[in-house]
């Protein structure tokens, strides 16, 4: 956390050890994980301008690389132009988005205008254009911008951050082409292949996508770690009219609002908790799998690294970005589990694995997915009488409650909680919205207080002429969307291909050209994961899957693909993924053919759409249906549009490469300015032995950093650069031929870290101890133990009436809501004694991290986070901003209204 001095915050140094315990060699970030919740939060204000949300993004940033701390490498990749197969989940994810923002923002204006013609108080409306999220796309000017911030962002930490000293910085901004999680690992596949790799390297990804966990299975490294945010349901969010929290849009009244502090000091902020991150181990996910995976009397010799590219291929089935789940594998079902089951039953048939370094036997599938295909009746009747039984315990839970509610209940944010809940109690927050929702809900109940279905006559007595239609809402069953295809009953098959392709199930030659797409889709997938695009233009030209019943001789479908394929150009992929409602990122001639009724490619543009349930509940589960765009049908109509391009959007519209930076106390510095100084025009290899071991092409820059020169700030509330020691040039990953495999196996010298599970035959072997697991990254660290006196001091200082008895309290105390990293007294109440502070003292970690190629030093002795000593480190919070002082972010000058939103920002 940073320490605070006479209301300045210092800088962290990430110099000194990891206080995870860990020591990580390459920080790699999925930008686009970290720029969605920086631009339009979903639990905070939004940031006013772009400005801000670059600033937003610089904070993030430094908050990873602060619990991160690489010492070798740190990769940002922002998606660029994705492949053919990418591209239609992203077109049906941009029309999505621009439909449900109008809907949304119309039905706000409607409540808005409902509530101010019953005298209801909101805030004025806001005066600017709505965001529109879909501009985080390659080729838009937002993502040009954003890559022109970031390297100034690099620079300027390479300049004055002592932690990034002897750190290689690569930036894959949108220009260059492939998705950001995929640029990484074929930078890993890539680096891999090379003599001079470290085999031990630890690698830590950042970002949320659950495929990422399936990548980094995939690289078969020793050492891989993900950092995530933590996800927190039903966390609270403030009213997009009101700005109030305790309700949503919905249900807003526009009451006046609460006076927040004793003189209205914390209006313009909100109670909120810091965001905190887990790490996922994947070398403690690959000992469970090991287990899992392990198969005895195997006519071949068993392979534990082949089965984990089995089971990632497995995992294909129940859905990816690329092609729709079979509909007879359901995640929520335990589809991984039966085909795990179905794997290891039939590998002894099989005769071998399914995969080898990302190529298919599909002969082995086959077996396989007939294998699923057996059971696939058994699996729907199972589906629908667990549907029918949930609705039946449902509908009981729902007549118990009604019978054994009270009179009355305080509801929201003073229901009751259960005895001995172990989660933080909520600050209240609005109290008066909900004082008003629990009168106008007991008003409403002593009106309806006799019999529903009974009306009273004049006198009060009931009357016998016939009762009230109960409503809709207050029915125990709740409206289902309509099932047409029934696949519980008889004859589903036929059905399904009637409703969802429109032609009859006896069509053998259209199953089987959906099936073909399927398993091209299938080996085009793996191959995507383990080799990198086997081609830019593949695609699934279908909405659905076909059966697992279906995949009948499949052994003899070709699965390659044509060479030489090249991606989209950035704004011809805008063309391809965006709706017309988003045009204005486009040039105007070429935004006239979304919306033009003359134009030839219109009909790739609907105004509306329809979403197919397909069997779920809710409309994001949805199939969209919008057809598919025709690639030779959209280049022949932008040949046309082509000559109206300006120079800056022709810039635009090329495809770029990777940029590297190092700073002045890095090896390699000297070597890079040495090609400026000389002019050298040549591509020249980088010497591994400067970098870490690093491996690639340089080639000079046209706009590089360079040392002596000014770096231009792209955002007017940081300053300019004046005297810059960075460096930048372009790099280019080692280059193989095209039909090289990259083989996906443990490398030679690598060490397999210690195991962590429970061994096997414990309690044998250890004399009925009792099994400890280990927590955190260090096996040795030792617990602080705390004898009664200090417990005894902790009960008299701390407040004990936020929390449940017993218990220490955690929870975000209300007077943080200015500055929520310091918890001010109470009247009468003492400082809290300093006899903790030296539990896990700051000066107790070993020197500073050794260079590459020799033994990280891993620290012992640390506190573990007790239940008092997460309360100490939640109230005091991490400022978001490292370098933010009195000044702005990063010690630059900033407008004084913007000193209360940056603290907000992650």
């Amino acid at each position: 956390q940073a320490k605070e001095c006479n209301g300045v915050k210092a800088p962290i140094d990430t110099s000194k050890p990891n206080p995870n315990e860990v020591e990580f060699d390459n920080l790699y970030l999925d930008m686009n994980g970290i720029i969605h919740p920086c631009t339009h939060p979903e639990d905070k204000p939004a940031p006013k301008n772009e400005d801000e949300m670059m600033v937003a993004i610089f904070e993030y940033i430094d908050r990873i690389f602060n619990i991160v701390r690489p010492r070798r490498l740190l990769y940002m990749a922002i998606d660029g132009v994705a492949p053919r197969a990418k591209m239609n989940q992203q077109r049906s994810r941009r029309f999505r988005a621009s439909k449900e923002g109008m809907e949304a923002a119309e039905e706000k204006q409607k409540i808005r205008q409902e509530i101010l013609a019953k005298g209801g108080i909101l805030p004025p409306e806001e005066v600017k254009e709505r965001f529109d999220s879909n501009c985080i796309t390659p080729g838009t000017e937002f993502m040009d911008n954003l890559a022109k911030c970031l390297r100034y962002y690099i620079a300027d930490r390479l300049n004055s951050d002592p932690g990034w000293k002897n750190l290689t910085v690569i930036l894959s901004d949108a220009s260059a082409p492939g998705e950001g999680e995929h640029k990484i690992m074929d930078y890993i596949r890539r680096q891999r292949a090379q003599p001079n790799h470290d085999p031990n390297t630890h690698h830590c990804l950042c970002g949320a996508d659950a495929d990422l966990i399936m990548l980094g299975l995939a690289t078969h490294e020793p050492n891989f770690t993900i950092i995530r945010e933590e996800f927190k349901p039903n966390k609270p969010k403030p009213c997009a009219l009101c700005n109030q929290m305790g309700h949503e849009v919905k249900d807003c009244q526009g009451l006046p609002r609460e006076k927040q502090g004793k003189h209205d000091q914390f209006a313009d902020s909100l109670p909120m908790a810091e965001q905190e991150f887990i790490f996922i181990r994947l070398c403690v996910l690959r000992e469970y799998l090991e287990r899992e995976l392990t198969m005895a009397s195997l006519p071949f010799t068993f392979d534990f690294e082949r089965s984990v590219d089995d089971w990632v291929f497995m995992c294909f089935f129940v859905g990816n970005d690329f092609l729709p789940h079979l509909p007879s594998l359901e995640i929520r079902e335990g589809a991984i589990d039966r085909l795990v089951n179905i794997y290891k039953n039939v590998v002894h048939k099989t005769g071998g694995y399914l995969t080898e370094s990302g190529f298919v036997n599909l002969q082995r599938v086959q077996m396989i997915m007939l294998a699923v295909g057996e059971v696939e009746d058994s699996i729907f009747k199972k589906r629908k009488d667990d549907d029918d039984n949930f609705k039946r315990r449902q509908k009981e839970k729902r007549k118990r409650m009604k019978r054994d509610q009270p009179s009355f209940i305080p509801g929201g944010q003073f229901s009751p909680q259960a005895l001995g809940n172990r989660s933080s109690p909520q600050a209240i927050s609005n109290p008066r919205q909900a004082a008003f929702e629990m009168r106008m809900h007991d008003r409403q109940n002593s009106t309806t207080s006799s019999s529903p279905n009974t009306s009273l006559t004049s006198d009060g007595s009931p009357s016998l002429a016939g009762g009230i239609k109960r409503k809709a809402e207050d029915s125990d069953s709740e409206p289902e969307p309509e099932d047409n295809i029934r696949l519980w009953e008889t004859g589903w098959k036929q059905r399904y291909y009637k409703n969802k392709f429109d032609v009859d199930a006896s069509d053998e030659k259209f199953r089987r050209k959906v099936v073909q797409s399927y398993v091209e889709g299938l080996c085009w997938v793996l191959r995507y994961y383990y080799q990198g695009c086997a081609s830019w233009n593949w695609y699934y030209p279908f909405h659905y899957a076909p059966f697992a019943s279906d995949f009948e001789g499949i052994a003899d479908m070709p699965s390659d693909f044509e060479k030489g394929s090249k991606p989209f150009k950035p704004l011809e992929q805008l063309m391809g993924v965006f709706p017309a409602a988003s045009g204005n990122f486009l040039p105007p001639s070429w935004r006239k053919l979304m919306t033009d009724p003359e134009s030839s490619i219109i009909d790739f543009y609907p105004e509306d759409f329809a979403i197919d349930l397909n069997g779920k509940k809710y409309a994001w589960q949805g199939v969209a249906l919008l057809p598919f765009v025709d690639e030779r049908r959209l280049r022949a109509a932008l040949e046309e549009v082509y000559p109206d391009l300006t120079p800056e959007e022709s810039r635009r519209n090329s495809l770029g490469g990777d940029v590297l930076f190092v700073g002045k106390h890095h090896p390699l510095c000297d070597f890079i300015v040495e090609q400026y100084k000389t002019k050298n025009t040549e591509v020249v290899d980088i010497p591994p032995e400067l970098c870490h071991g690093i491996q690639g092409k340089l080639t000079l820059n046209e706009n590089a950093v360079l040392p002596d020169q000014i770096v231009e700030s792209p955002v007017p509330m940081l300053r300019d650069l004046a005297q810059n020691s960075a460096v930048s040039i372009s790099f280019k990953d080692p280059q193989f031929d095209e039909d090289f495999v990259f083989k996906a196996i443990v490398l030679p010298g690598a060490k397999k870290p210690a195991p962590v599970l429970k061994p096997g035959d414990w309690e044998k072997t250890n004399d009925g101890r009792p099994w400890r697991p280990q927590l955190g990254f260090n096996r040795d660290r030792k617990p602080v133990h705390l004898d009664q006196s200090a417990f005894r001091t902790l009960g008299h200082t701390m407040p004990r009436e936020r929390g449940m008895p017993g218990m220490y309290a955690n929870a975000v105390p209300l007077g943080t809501y200015g500055s929520p990293y310091a918890r001010p007294l109470l009247s009468g109440q003492q400082q809290i004694p300093k006899l903790l502070s030296n539990l896990r003292p700051q000066e107790s970690w070993r020197g500073p991290t050794p260079l590459f190629q020799q033994t990280p030093q891993r620290a012992a002795g640390a506190a573990p986070l007790l239940a008092w000593n997460r309360m100490l480190q939640s109230q005091n919070q991490y400022q978001p901003s490292q370098y933010q002082g009195l000044g702005g972010p990063m010690g630059y000058p900033q407008r004084p209204e913007d000193r209360m939103d940056r603290g907000r920002q992650v």
